[in-house]
């Protein structure tokens, strides 16, 4: 079976919103905001959006907190063609905690991982279907480290229970997460190696560990 280009389909469907003269709304998640720049930079000219903040995976208040100010002032400093409202939804990270209970111990990327996905796609649907937008999507795809296949699938079948449209994407495709750390060098943006959560967090500390050895080791 091939493997569906989520990136063809919404271009299809920019190109199909251009040629009616359409700007629907769409309730954009975001998870930080090296990643929203290139996503932001992609949809503007073709959606009326409002960026929706909800991470309650991020363990540490400071840490939060910190995104939370470099997406604000990307919005501010960006200049993007429509502008873009912000929306914050709560940080509720003990949900998180009691959600993934069980699953402390997967690796980066298993099932925690996929609950994490959920939880914040589905919060974004709600409040897509409180706030009468036409899509809700997330700017997860742009990693490189995340499947494009499984958060579309997550969100299309959330948005079908809910009743409101997922928006396909890989904003990785045609160099789009090159763009963004393009875009974050030319803000000066905060950038992090972990995903938010404390478990992510002790991974890349991991890693940064055995990169270090293995630096001590070429140089001894």
């Amino acid at each position: 079976m091939n493997q569906k280009n989520y990136q063809r389909e919404l271009e299809q469907l920019i190109c199909q919103n251009e040629a009616s003269g359409a700007v629907p709304k769409l309730l954009l998640h975001v998870c930080c905001a090296p990643c929203s720049s290139w996503c932001l930079e992609y949809l503007n000219p073709h959606f009326d959006i409002t960026v929706y903040y909800f991470n309650p995976n991020i363990d540490e208040p400071e840490e939060y907190r910190r995104r939370v100010a470099e997406e604000q002032r990307l919005l501010r400093e960006m200049p993007l063609q429509r502008p873009v409202q912000f929306l914050e939804g709560g940080y509720i990270p003990e949900a998180f905690h009691e959600l993934v209970r069980g699953h402390e111990r997967d690796p980066e990327g298993g099932e925690r991982c996929g609950l994490c996905f959920e939880q914040r796609l589905r919060s974004t649907a709600e409040a897509a279907v409180k706030g009468g937008f036409d899509y809700f999507t997330t700017t997860l795809t742009i990693s490189p480290l995340k499947s494009a296949a499984r958060l579309n699938e997550i969100g299309e079948r959330v948005g079908k229970e809910l009743g409101v449209a997922f928006l396909p994407s890989d904003f990785k495709k045609k160099n789009g997460y090159r763009r963004s750390t393009e875009l974050s060098r030319e803000y000066g943006l905060y950038r992090q190696d972990y995903c938010g959560c404390v478990y992510s967090k002790r991974e890349a500390e991991q890693r940064r560990a055995e990169r270090q050895i293995e630096t001590t080791s070429r140089t001894e």
